[in-house]
């Protein structure tokens, strides 16, 4: 699984790494998506590969290949109804856990997963904590079908944005088959479940990135390789 090298890479590592020792025998378990999520993905097949029996279930196309390639069981999504822990990153964490995620796409399949768990324990490096969301862009899942007037809906009620575009230059696509509207925030977010109610009331709108009352523990890594774990 070749990676390209960040300055943000120990600190990714340490926390996915963490996380993975939270893993118990026995558990089926939620794989979320991002690059810290690999590395949790890594040191969780070490641990397959060691003798911890789990099951697992994918949040995307991109952690179920990298799942088959490490050797961690799956099981497929419409098998199961619940799940004891899902480990996932986020784009965003403030100080009361609320998220914006969704930066690899798959912010739809990731929050239904983590909704079906017992707990969902969100990894992240130290730069991903803010006192408040809205740095970072606003991913929005649209139907492809008439996405023009979506976005001129959301336009009209002040959220500005971009569809977007793979570095090929290729339309992103999610997994479900919709397009992802990155709504570029020009204030914090005070309130984020009232921003979600209001975006989702658009006709086309499939999903937001906010995510709110999900989190569990949060595994923090930092350059230095130390790691906290906030509850």
């Amino acid at each position: 699984m070749a990676r390209t090298k960040t300055s943000n890479d120990t600190a990714k590592k340490s926390a996915g790494y963490a996380a993975a020792n939270l893993i118990e025998e026995g558990m089926l378990v939620g794989l979320g998506t991002g690059s810290t999520t690999a590395f949790f993905l890594e040191a969780l097949a070490k641990r397959c590969r060691d003798g911890l029996s789990i099951h697992a279930v994918a949040t995307s196309q991109n952690s179920l290949q990298k799942a088959q390639i490490a050797g961690i069981p799956l099981l497929d999504s419409d098998a199961v109804d619940s799940l004891d822990l899902t480990v996932d990153g986020a784009d965003e964490l403030d100080p009361h856990k609320n998220m914006i995620k969704g930066g690899g796409g798959a912010l739809l399949r990731e929050k239904l997963v983590a909704l079906a768990s017992k707990e969902m324990v969100v990894i992240i490096d130290e730069s991903k904590l803010v006192k408040q969301l809205g740095g970072a862009p606003l991913p929005v899942e649209i139907v492809r079908f008439a996405c023009k007037t979506t976005i001129k809906r959301l336009e009209a009620i002040g959220y500005e944005g971009t569809i977007r575009f793979k570095e090929s230059g290729d339309l992103f696509i999610t997994d479900n088959g919709n397009y992802i509207f990155d709504i570029h925030i020009h204030s914090a977010i005070n309130e984020p479940e009232k921003e979600h109610e209001k975006i989702k009331l658009i006709p086309g709108v499939v999903e937001t990135g906010l995510f709110f009352h999900i989190a569990g523990r949060v595994v923090v890594g930092y350059q230095n390789g130390n790691v906290t774990i906030l509850t």
